[in-house]
Formats: structure tokens, sequence, C-alpha cells
């Protein structure tokens, strides 16, 4: 049995090991801002073809943004690290078979992450910013700030890339035996109303952001369900677990 002392240790351990990773990629990003913030830009020069530059009007905001962006790159770069150091250190309370999965949820938890990030970068941010530079005109003039504008594309693909891991989640809950395989199925009066306040939340209050995400994220609510079915081990008794005395619902 883990003694406490050994919890703590065995944590700490963990965590230096995220933290130097996050520190290694982003001290290694840094050296590459410029480049990478270019590359942040291009679906707003894509939406509007008048914009051909952005501003800053305090003196340290591109360096701190420049800064900003690189412990983002760090932090997604990290990603299959972090979620390794995660599941490594729940590992001592799973069964061995459970165990031995753990390149299976790196590898799924990592490309979903990807992929809502992609999806946002290419798909949702284009059309977020040709709706919101659409107000210019001759009379009123967009000046998009550099801050501003790294943040709200670094929020947005972060939000997104985070959401997508929903199905995976789903999966594994499902996979280890925490829920019955009918449990997400039959609670979907509960989960779509969640669905909704989740999107509402990671789009920082942005309607059009908001709905853009939601309806990917119901879809692939359904495809965890889909998934489970034919993929999810039938536990001996299917009923949901002692903490889900409703699931009749």
């Amino acid at each position: 049995m883990i003694t406490t002392s050994a919890h703590l240790e065995e944590l700490r351990k963990r965590l230096l090991v995220s933290f130097g990773t996050i520190f290694l990629f982003a001290v290694l990003a840094y050296f590459f801002a410029e480049q990478i913030a270019r590359f942040f830009m291009m679906p707003l020069f894509s939406a509007q073809s008048e914009v051909v530059k952005l501003v800053y009007t305090n003196l340290t905001e591109a360096f701190i943004t420049y800064l900003k962006l690189s412990l983002l790159i760090g932090i997604t770069f990290s990603i299959p690290v972090l979620i390794y150091e995660l599941w490594m250190f729940i590992a001592p309370g799973l069964h061995s078979s459970e165990k031995k999965t753990v390149l299976t949820v790196v590898f799924w938890a990592t490309l979903l992450f990807t992929a809502g990030a992609s999806f946002a970068f290419f798909i949702v941010l284009p059309q977020l910013l040709h709706f919101f530079m659409g107000f210019s005109n001759p009379k009123l003039t967009a000046l998009p700030k550099l801050g501003g504008y790294i943040t709200f594309v670094a929020r947005t693909s972060l939000g997104f890339g985070l959401a997508f891991e929903i199905p995976f989640l789903m999966v594994a809950a499902a996979k280890i035996g925490w829920v019955s395989r009918t449990y997400f199925s039959t609670k979907r009066k509960y989960f779509y109303p969640a669905i909704l306040m989740l999107s509402f939340l990671l789009a920082a209050g942005d309607i059009m952001a908001a709905i853009l995400l939601c309806l990917p994220l119901l879809a692939l609510y359904e495809a965890g369900i889909l998934i489970i079915r034919l993929f999810a081990r039938k536990p001996e008794n299917d009923a949901a677990p002692s903490s889900d005395p409703d699931d009749s619902d």
C-alpha cells in the first residue's frame, strides 16, 4: 500500500517532469515566436485582405505577447507528456489491464486535441474573423491589436482542443467500468444542456463561436455513444454503478 508521503513524492516528480517539459518547449518556441505569430495571423489576413498588419500600443505588448505565445506552444506540445504523467500518477489505483492502456490513452487524447485545435484554426476562426471584420467601412477602420488578437486565437483553439476530448473521456469512462455502456445514451437530457453551457463558456460569451463549437460537440457526443456500443467491453452486470441509481431516467 502506498503511503501518503510516497504519494506526495510521486506527485512532486510528476509535476517536475510536466513543468520541465513545458519550460523546455516554451524556450524553444520563443526563438521562433515571430514566425509563429505570423502563422497565427494567417486567418485574419485571409478573412480581410485590407488588413496587412497588426498594431501594438504599449511598448511591452509585443514582448509580453511573444512570451504568452511561447508558453501556449510549450503547453500544447507538452500535452502527450502531461497526459502520460497524469495517467501514470493515477496508475497505482488502477488494475494491471488499465495501466497497459497508457499509450492508447496518450494517442487518442492527443489526436482529439489536435483535431479540435485544427478545426478551430482552419475552419471556425476564418468564419468568425470574416464576420467580425465585416463591420469595417470607409468611416470605421479595424486596427486589430497584436496582444488581443493572439489571445483570441489561442483561447479559441485551446477551447476547441479541450472540448474535443469529450468522446475520449466518454469511452474511457465506459471502458474501465466507471459508467455503464448505456449511461450516456440515457442521460442526453442532462448532457445536452451541459454541452450548450460548456460551449458558451469556452467561447467566452461569443455567441457565434459558441454555436460553431456546440454543433460539433453534439456530434462528438453522439459519436462517443456509438463508439462505446461498438468497442467498450460489456460488463458482467450492465446496470449502472451504485452512484447512478436513476440510470433509467
